[in-house]
């Protein structure tokens, strides 16, 4: 009993929990990540140097290898995340980041005109035409424009919500579209 109690204080006064102490030869058994499941032996394991290992910077491009629908589906994202993603508390008024980088002066408005603007640089490579992309840009003139009027502007920012109207614009035109 006074040999737990010794323990126990040691692992205390040491801050860790454990007192094992072994080298990575030493290991044994499969490697399990935090979900339970087994990790596959890497090729790299037990090397110091990585010489077979490369990575092309030239085509490597995470947002490139998307299909037409995955983009759609991360500019609707993008959307909501940018204009309905918070409840005000006690109300039924949604708001999203736009309305939250709109509070900052000046920066913010530019900030939040720029991620708007992104969304209507992917509609446009998506193949929308003129008329399309026109009307996104009119949604985010207005709501640029209006949003840097003190207080009423980041009012309107949060009832206008011009990237969700861009989103259903560019999903409305891509409904007609074949595949």
């Amino acid at each position: 009993m006074d040999m737990q109690n010794d323990q126990m204080s040691r692992r205390r006064a040491s801050g860790r929990t454990s007192q094992a102490h072994f080298s990575a030869a030493e290991a044994r058994g499969p490697i399990i990540d935090q979900e339970g499941r087994e990790i596959p032996q890497s090729p790299f394991r037990g090397t110091q140097d990585f010489r077979g290992f490369q990575f092309d910077f030239a085509t490597a491009n995470p947002f490139g290898n998307l299909t037409r629908d995955q983009r759609v589906a991360r500019l609707e994202a993008l959307a909501k995340l940018l204009d309905v993603a918070f409840i005000l508390p006690g109300t039924k008024v949604r708001y999203g980041i736009d309305g939250i980088i709109g509070l900052i002066p000046v920066v913010g408005d530019i900030i939040a005109t720029a991620l708007s603007l992104w969304l209507v640089r992917e509609a446009r490579a998506l193949g929308a035409p003129w008329h399309v992309t026109a009307r996104m840009l009119g949604n985010v003139v207005i709501q640029g424009t209006v949003g840097t009027v003190p207080l009423a502007g980041d009012a309107f920012d949060v009832l206008y919500r011009a990237n969700m109207r861009n989103a259903r614009i560019l999903r409305r035109w891509l409904e007609t579209q074949p595949h």
